[in-house]
């Protein structure tokens, strides 16, 4: 918080003044002060209490606020602490309930880069695997701005923090799929993936991912918006997350028709058989403890070759697809894509 501090009490009498809509003055009295004071200061939570008061906060336009010597960094403090509160699915519900949903969306709309990219980590936390938020957000139309902060925003760390928010919105939401793609979704991802920045196309690989393994028929969509010669491309990043995610929608793609790689065109073959041997060749470079930790794309780069190309890839005859102690199964990363820790231990 600022060093003088906010005018918490100044805020508060603002705010009961224009709650009837008319303006009008209205004393405030003790009780009112004293709860409000309480819930802005006290070193113990009520959480309840606290996200009332956050409530009141958001509910309160740019101008007044900045009158009462509340700051932008005051928001993105208080911001992280909704963030902690809303890991409940309790309190992510209740936030709704006492009117902080709305509020909070609008700040996705703030002129601050920081409020704007703090906005979405608390929508990406309020609806992961929370049906019954992921449809209030949709119909507070939420989707809409997300969509418009990811593909516009200038801020790279904020269309990445959408991009995750929407992640989390249209995850097992066959209605919010519906919308991402009839937004034109899947042509935002591609521009994703030519960013260069390496978080940005982390999300949206794994995103890619979930939404092929959701719909297989979707496959063509990516292949004709051209995703192949960008995965390809990812294939050989120098970052081992990006390297592998994109190896993952390779194999979905050549999954798409076993034994087959309809998905992507013949004269591509060459150039993706060309793209995997290096692979093989960087794998076989590598030293024991890497070895270990490139199971992951070792695995890929043989399933993606015996998909493409009917045949198992040299991996296996050089003995570095399973290493002595491994089990030979594939990984099942699927599921673990933007889990909050303390939400997903509650799922579970």
């Amino acid at each position: 918080m600022a060093e003088e501090g906010p005018n918490w009490e100044g805020l508060l009498k603002w705010s009961l003044s224009h709650s009837d809509g008319t303006g009008s003055s209205r004393q405030l009295s003790e009780e009112d002060r004293k709860w409000f004071m309480e819930a802005m200061q006290s070193q113990t939570v009520d959480v309840v209490k606290r996200m009332k008061a956050i409530t009141l906060v958001m509910q309160t336009p740019d101008q007044v606020l900045e009158s009462q010597g509340v700051t932008p960094q005051d928001i993105e403090d208080m911001l992280d602490e909704l963030q902690e509160h809303v890991e409940s699915f309790d309190m992510a519900n209740d936030l709704h309930s006492i009117g902080g949903l709305v509020p909070l969306l609008g700040y996705l709309k703030s002129s601050h880069a920081n409020i704007r990219r703090k906005a979405a980590e608390v929508v990406s936390t309020i609806v992961q695997n929370n049906p019954r938020d992921q449809q209030l957000v949709m119909e507070a139309n939420g989707l809409e701005q997300l969509l418009s902060n990811f593909t516009l925003d200038p801020d790279v760390l904020v269309r990445t923090k959408s991009l995750g928010a929407i992640s989390s919105l249209i995850r097992h939401n066959k209605p919010g799929i519906s919308a991402f793609r009839l937004a034109n979704g899947y042509a935002a991802l591609r521009d994703a993936l030519s960013s260069g920045d390496v978080r940005f196309q982390r999300k949206a690989l794994n995103l890619i991912h979930y939404l092929l393994n959701e719909n297989h028929s979707e496959c063509h969509i990516v292949t004709e918006l051209g995703f192949h010669h960008i995965l390809m491309n990812l294939a050989s990043s120098e970052d081992a997350n990006v390297r592998e995610a994109a190896l993952w929608g390779l194999l979905d793609l050549a999954q798409d028709r076993p034994g087959k790689f309809d998905s992507i065109p013949n004269e591509e073959d060459d150039r993706l058989k060309q793209i995997l041997q290096e692979r093989i060749k960087e794998i076989g470079k590598m030293s024991a403890e890497d070895l270990g930790a490139a199971k992951e794309e070792r695995q890929l780069v043989d399933s993606i070759w015996s998909a493409c190309f009917n045949e198992p890839s040299s991996l296996r005859e050089k003995g570095l697809l399973v290493l002595p102690g491994e089990d030979s199964s594939p990984p099942d990363v699927t599921n673990n894509h933007f889990e909050p820790p303390l939400r997903a231990w509650a799922a579970n």
